[in-house]
């Protein structure tokens, strides 16, 4: 199945990525399953940013959506991907 997967923020610019990037994942994938792929593919600036696999936790201040939800609203990591869905990855914004 592939998924698309888009950076958003300062993640688009520490990985060096302009634009969203398709990613081929085995049938029932999870957003776990994704994290640890792009974990290996673009390695320690995604690992000090995003999600380190040997921590199973996303990095603070992080969210990532799937289809325009926010996976804290899903299953968390354990959501199940689809073929077709669209996950983004960004930090949370504040201001005051």
């Amino acid at each position: 199945m592939r998924v698309t997967v888009e950076y958003l923020g300062y993640i688009k610019q520490t990985l060096g990525i302009t634009h969203a990037e398709s990613i081929e994942l085995k049938p029932e994938a999870s957003v776990c399953d994704l994290l640890t792929l792009l974990a290996e593919k673009h390695g320690e600036p995604f690992t000090k940013a995003v999600y380190d696999p040997k921590d199973s936790t996303l990095k603070p201040y992080h969210i990532i959506a799937v289809n325009g939800l926010m996976i804290n609203l899903l299953n968390s990591l354990d959501t199940r991907l689809k073929d077709g869905d669209k996950v983004a990855v960004m930090p949370v914004v504040t201001g005051g």
